[in-house]
């Protein structure tokens, strides 16, 4: 790997940068719980050489809103799932509003 292709990686929000150790200080919450929502299968983390697990910001973020459930009272199992649910509904709403501007757009040609 050259100093470019380290350097580019630095955006990759899907780059698994952080150790475990790294991951659960920056949210403060503790390994354990990392380990919860990865049997949980909320988040797959990637795996050094060494076997270590490694996140990326994207996985962080995922978490992060996992720990803001949990803190409410939520059990972890339950937080998981609405997670998983809410990330299924937005990608269904995306999906709806591609087709209907496609419709729209075929519509309009029709029209014209």
């Amino acid at each position: 790997m050259t100093a470019d292709d380290s350097y580019g990686r630095l955006d990759d929000e899907d780059y698994p940068a952080y150790t475990m150790g790294r991951a659960a200080d920056m949210l403060g919450t503790t390994q354990g719980f990392l380990r919860a929502i990865g049997e949980a299968r909320l988040i797959t983390p990637l795996r050094s050489a060494g076997g270590h697990r490694r996140y990326s910001r994207y996985q962080l973020r995922i978490a992060a809103r996992a720990r803001e459930l949990v803190d409410q009272g939520t059990p972890v199992e339950a937080a998981c799932r609405i997670i998983i649910l809410e990330d299924q509904l937005e990608e269904a709403q995306r999906i709806n509003a591609e087709y209907r501007r496609a419709v729209e757009s075929a519509n309009q040609k029709a029209a014209a």
